[in-house]
């Protein structure tokens, strides 16, 4: 299943969506399957979620079921169970092979505004330049130093005109990223440390990131969903 982190629900971490999820499960009357043993669990496997306060068009997860169901009913039927923001957008019946096999890159968008794109595009050309961007963040190890130039695919910046999702200040630079998953991940707020180390690139107002699309990806740098896997489809976040 695909489903959305929108809005205000961006906030909501991943253990409150999946307590949401499970809810909504009942909720629907999902015939769902349960692990064995003491302390049965439903069988839902997350895959590679984002992070509390990051929106998103491309989460997904898996789900075990008891007998077969129509995929659109169910996707419908948990939509309408959980709350607005949180939409559950498609949903195939697994012919084989895990979605974390699926998944290696995302392409997300970051908002910058009262950053002008002149100066976010020089901060962006001084981080392609470099072999090597070292960053730290801390971890459930502790702090962590790593390289976030190495995972980046592409980053560019927007030239779009949309106006961006809810950035009332302007201007906006717009970033856009195709990040490989990697370990230790490199997150988008890793990239935007990386700016600041290489260009000395500070926003002044919190940015806002949205996940696009992840998925396996192909030659020209497009991202396919990963649920085509088990259907004919289109690539999702590809230009």
């Amino acid at each position: 299943m695909r489903y959305a982190k929108r809005g205000p629900l961006r906030f909501t971490s991943h253990r409150d969506f999946a307590r949401a999820f499970e809810r909504a499960l009942r909720r629907a009357g999902v015939p769902v399957a349960f692990s064995q043993g003491f302390t049965p669990h439903p069988k839902i496997s997350y895959a590679s979620a984002a992070p509390t306060g990051v929106a998103s068009e491309a989460e997904y997860l898996e789900i075990g079921l008891r007998e077969p169901v129509d995929p659109a009913a169910l996707r419908a039927a948990l939509d309408a169970a959980l709350s607005p923001g949180l939409d559950v957008l498609d949903a195939v019946v697994a012919t084989g092979g895990g979605l974390a096999e699926r998944i290696e890159a995302s392409r997300w968008r970051i908002e910058l505004p009262q950053v002008e794109p002149e100066l976010l595009a020089k901060a962006v050309a001084a981080f392609s330049a470099a072999e090597q961007v070292q960053v730290e963040r801390m971890t459930k190890q502790g702090r962590r130093v790593f390289d976030a130039r190495g995972a980046v695919i592409t980053i560019d910046v927007s030239a779009s005109s949309v106006t961006p999702s809810g950035a009332s200040a302007v201007p906006c630079a717009i970033l856009e990223l195709v990040v490989r998953q990697v370990t230790p991940s490199v997150r988008p707020d890793d990239v935007l440390s990386g700016l600041r180390v290489v260009a000395g690139l500070e926003p002044p107002v919190a940015p806002k990131v949205i996940r696009l699309a992840q998925g396996t990806l192909t030659t020209q740098g497009a991202i396919v969903d990963p649920l085509d896997a088990d259907r004919d489809g289109a690539t999702i976040g590809g230009h």
